[in-house]
């Protein structure tokens, strides 16, 4: 009876790679309103004010005395689950707005040392989703709440080495917290709570080639952050002898965040037009295992994920309408890092396209604002959880999935 309990655990802690409908798991792309404009093309090698540097911090050598950027974006996901059944085939109740909306803020603070050093600051929220089902509804034993949050402060110094090469490097300070509830009816639980967060460090590097005032290029690695989660996982209802033991008691979870190789062009064709192309590759493969750990019981289980590496690609353009206003656009496609035969309901991840525009603004020569939106699209996604192996009740159904972004930034320069 324990060790089918600690697959109870485990089916709980896949939150900790839960995904949203915004970007490849639960990456939030969402880190610079002019960047989101062109749909994140070019961000590699734009730097055209300092919110670009979460993506290159080689990128704050452009960015001249001391500047401000402070933006945020409201993300409208839409999610639904239709054709629910059991594993009698018996018809569940649909399941909509799966995903809630939330607030993705940035800000960044950079400053100019010399004619070839500069510093920076970077707030970030790299990472986040929330769901919520029915806590009736058929798949309850997969997941009912799913929660993650995150900030990342990254110190950031950057080199002009030449005139055309600057490289950069940051320090990711990342904090991430996770709660997730479910039932287990197996087990006569009717709700289970697990949440922990942690507070870990990673890096990052850059570099930037700028052939000439049109052309720039640049590649960035974000690296790995290993977390290592405290917290607890609560029962309301256990009246089976020897289960409460288990459901109640402090716990660890293990959880890798991926690293990120990124490569970007910019190139401006004349007085008004620019385009630029821009290449991820997320290593989600890298989460190969979840490991909890209770405290009461030293180890509780390790479980293999099958996610995969990701990518993103990119292509967008903007036009310089006058000596104000500046009209950007983009198209991206971003793959899922969930296969079909491993979608689970905290996991409903597919295939998805983003169409994204923008404006941008110079009010005067310190002040400027940049607004964006992106209509993402998501391909169907199929669920069977009998393909998954996660314990509880088998449930099948299909996910239309959709998002709208809304960006907005100021910049400024002292």
């Amino acid at each position: 009876m324990k060790n089918n309990l600690t697959l109870t655990l485990t089916a709980l802690g896949t939150i900790l790679l839960a995904a949203n409908a915004q970007a490849a798991g639960f990456h939030l792309r969402e880190q610079s309103a002019a960047a989101q404009g062109n749909a994140f093309a070019g961000a590699t090698a734009g730097a055209e004010n300092g919110s670009y540097a979460y993506f290159n911090v080689a990128g704050l050598t452009r960015q001249k005395g001391t500047q401000l950027n402070i933006g945020g974006t409201y993300i409208a996901p839409r999610a639904e689950a239709s054709n629910v059944k059991d594993a009698d085939d018996h018809r569940g109740s649909d399941v909509n707005n799966i995903v809630h909306s939330a607030v993705a803020p940035n800000a960044s603070i950079s400053h100019q040392i010399n004619e070839k050093a500069f510093i920076g600051v970077g707030l970030n929220v790299p990472y986040g989703m929330i769901t919520k089902y029915d806590e009736e509804w058929a798949g309850s034993d997969h997941g009912i709440t799913s929660k993650v949050i995150s900030a990342t402060v990254t110190p950031m110094f950057a080199y002009k080495v030449t005139d055309k090469l600057s490289l950069g490097a940051g320090l990711q300070m990342q904090y991430i917290r996770a709660r997730l509830t479910n039932s287990a009816s197996a087990y006569g639980v009717d709700l289970a709570a697990m949440e922990g967060d942690a507070f870990d460090v990673g890096y990052q590097l850059g570099a930037m080639y700028e052939f000439n005032d049109k052309t720039r290029v640049g590649i960035a690695y974000r690296s790995q952050v290993k977390h290592k989660l405290s917290g607890e996982i609560s029962a309301s209802a256990s009246p089976i002898p020897g289960i409460d033991t288990v459901l109640n008691q402090n716990i660890n979870a293990r959880l890798t965040t991926p690293e990120m190789l990124s490569m970007g062009i910019y190139h401006q064709l004349n007085d008004k037009w620019a385009v630029m192309a821009e290449y991820q590759r997320v290593f989600w493969s890298s989460f190969e295992t979840l490991d909890i750990y209770g405290e009461d019981y030293p180890f509780v289980n390790s479980t293999k994920e099958k996610w995969r590496d990701t990518n993103f690609f990119a292509v967008g353009a903007s036009y310089q309408i006058d000596h104000q206003w500046k009209w950007r656009l983009g198209l991206a496609y971003d793959q899922s890092a969930v296969r079909v035969q491993h979608r689970t309901p905290r996991i409903p991840d597919s295939d998805r396209i983003w169409y994204s525009t923008g404006l941008n603004y110079q009010y005067n020569d310190k002040l400027t604002f940049d607004l964006a939106y992106t209509y993402i699209k998501a391909h169907k996604a199929h669920l069977a959880t009998s393909l998954t192996g996660n314990i509880g009740s088998h449930v099948t159904a299909e996910y239309t999935n959709s998002v709208q972004l809304f960006g907005l930034s100021l910049n400024y320069k002292f």
